[in-house]
């Protein structure tokens, strides 16, 4: 067996310890996909820069401090980021209109539609790793991350 082969999920162990092993596994390859996404849409780019502009297109803007707190991570990890981001035209500074102290960072044009076309390779690759799998499997598996993602804190 690989180190990243299934553990039996039907084995009369601790259920909670197969969920556990599982997760490890997804969340390894969701970090290494994110990896592979973000040098898709720049050599330089890392996983961190990935989950700045996914953050970004799905907020529709934010303070870096925002960022940084969602991340868990200080904001001279997030103001590196962004400062790469910022240099390869992904991202720019706005006034927020809230706060002309503060600034708001937002998507470019350009980083915008590099994101979407990315997320579009990803998605494609994701149907066809699941294309075998019955509809009614997919739709059960997307309703229990749904469950389990909304209970965690």
């Amino acid at each position: 067996m690989g180190s990243d082969d299934p553990v039996d999920p039907i084995d009369p162990g601790d259920p909670v310890e197969a969920v556990e092993r599982e997760l490890a596994v997804l969340l390894r390859r969701a970090r290494s996909t994110s990896g592979t996404i973000a040098r898709e849409l720049h050599p330089d780019l890392g996983a961190a820069a990935y989950g700045i502009l996914f953050n970004l297109q799905q907020t529709g803007g934010a303070r870096m401090t925002d960022i940084a707190a969602f991340f868990g991570v200080g904001k001279p990890t997030i103001s590196r980021q962004v400062g790469l981001l910022e240099r390869l035209g992904f991202v720019e500074r706005v006034e927020d209109p809230d706060d002309r102290r503060a600034v708001t960072l937002r998507l470019t044009d350009e980083g915008s539609a590099r994101l979407v076309e990315a997320q579009e390779a990803r998605r494609a690759r994701l149907r066809a790793s699941l294309d075998s799998w019955p509809r009614e499997d997919l739709g059960t598996l997307g309703r229990l991350l749904h469950r389990f993602n909304d209970q965690q804190v």
